[in-house]
């Protein structure tokens, strides 16, 4: 026999559940068993179900339940009624499926598109989505990462620890909100709880992801550099789903870079600029449909020495590539890459080592301000590049393109050509540049011009 009010009410013991009340068939009629309601006694028992089921719709955050029925005899769950925001129609529901000989629970309506994440804790490994039940676990784009780095992770975003406990052998799905709720009134629900389950190996950190696209690709990179030891710039994410959240370390500079964040890397498609722009307006502007950009990043200068990015490439090369003082020309393909300070580039290798070490191999924007240096951009993977060539792959046709006309003609070339045909690219450009990073997006083969086709 599987009861699940039993279970819940056991569930509860452990942590905090979303508020419910539970009831069996009796002659025909629904008796209440189990109830959890935030402000009300454990299992505390009401003068008839309509009282209980108006107490916990009152009691519900959007004052809104639902309704789903089984059979004990069958771990199947049968009809499941959503987002009742009547008494009497939920009554009514609870009285007809009882009629029917099945048990009903009655559960606050809890919305999982409120910038929370649903997920699952197995043993030293979470995994999480936004707008989705536990159950993201089982769809693609579920993010992963180890127990106490993905802890630190919500600490951050949110401003507080979830109410979770990692242990071997133990599996529990769980939500998280940005608002209290529960029969306890807090940012954890606990959905399930098990024991004796097997470990899993957790793999490498990895976006983008569903949770990287709502806070924005480059706000979540930061954050993970951050978190992984590496020195960010003090940065204030403004996003458009969740409040804004602080991360990083002081530079000592009080001039800012508006940084706009979509959800996905879009290489020098979106404005940076020096200097503090109206986030709001900024995003209007640029995305008024509001999918394409997560968040406004508001993030301290750096005093810059040297600027620019490496990548590990394709062969397993370092590039580190820069420019004397700041880099955004460099990065949109207007000024070559220059030689670096022996000190310069020893710094931009430790920094890649830390990165490489936590994450794997990586791709990163940095700036050095003479003493130490600063990741202002992360991304992760091995680039397709390698020391010649931006993307390899053999073609019948290419065609010629001149950095010099810049970023916006090469999306526009891109965008009018037939697919498979190849770019030629004419001039100096780094491997590590806007260019290099857009033609590596598309996909079709692009070479420098020193190299034969």
């Amino acid at each position: 026999m599987h009861h699940k009010d039993a279970i819940l009410d056991s569930l509860a013991e452990r942590g905090n559940v979303a508020q419910f009340v539970a009831f069996r068939p009796s002659n025909g009629n629904p008796r209440q068993s189990n109830s959890r309601i935030a402000g009300h006694e454990p299992n505390q028992l009401f003068l008839d179900p309509f009282e209980a089921i108006e107490t916990l719709l009152a009691a519900s955050a959007d004052q809104s339940v639902n309704v789903r029925s089984y059979l004990p005899s069958d771990p199947r769950s049968r009809e499941f009624v959503y987002g009742l925001v009547s008494a009497r129609e939920a009554f009514d529901t609870v009285r007809r499926l009882t009629g029917e000989g099945l048990h009903t629970i009655v559960n606050e309506t809890v919305d999982v598109s409120d910038g929370g994440v649903s997920g699952v804790l197995q043993g030293q490994t979470l995994e999480f989505s936004p707008d989705d039940t536990p159950r993201c676990v089982e769809k693609p784009g579920t993010a992963s990462m180890p127990f106490e780095k993905g802890m630190a992770l919500f600490e951050l975003v949110y401003g507080f620890r979830p109410d979770l406990d990692a242990a071997a052998g133990e599996r529990t799905e769980f939500s998280i909100h940005p608002r209290p709720m529960g029969w306890k009134q807090t940012h954890t629900l606990l959905w399930e709880h098990e024991e004796g389950v097997p470990e899993v190996s957790h793999t490498s950190i990895g976006w983008p992801n569903n949770f990287s696209r709502m806070i924005g690709d480059k706000a979540f990179g930061l954050v993970i550099a951050h978190l992984a030891g590496a020195r960010v710039p003090h940065t204030l994410a403004i996003p458009r789903r969740v409040r804004p959240f602080a991360f990083g370390r002081s530079t000592g500079d009080l001039e800012v870079w508006t940084r706009t964040c979509p959800t996905e890397q879009q290489p020098g498609l979106y404005t940076t600029v020096k200097g503090w722009v109206d986030p709001f307006t900024l995003m209007q502007k640029e995305d008024p449909k509001g999918d394409r950009i997560a968040s406004v990043l508001s993030q301290q200068a750096v005093a810059a020495g040297y600027s620019g990015a490496a990548i590990a490439t394709a062969d397993g090369e370092l590039v580190i590539e820069g420019v004397k003082g700041e880099g955004d020309d460099f990065m949109t393909g207007k000024v070559q890459p220059t030689d670096l300070p022996p000190s310069v580039r020893a710094d931009i290798e430790n920094l890649n080592r830390r990165l490489t070490l936590a994450l794997g191999p990586v791709r990163f924007e940095w700036v050095h301000d003479g003493r130490t240096a600063w990741c202002v951009q992360l991304h992760q993977g091995r680039s397709v590049s390698t020391s010649r060539v931006i993307v390899s792959g053999t073609t019948e046709e290419w065609l010629d393109f001149d950095v010099s006309r810049g970023l916006p003609a090469l999306r526009k070339l891109l965008s009018e050509i037939p697919p498979g045909t190849g770019i030629l690219v004419q001039g100096e450009v780094g491997l590590t540049s806007h260019i290099a990073d857009v033609l590596r997006k598309e996909g079709r083969p692009a070479r420098l011009a020193s190299v034969e086709a």
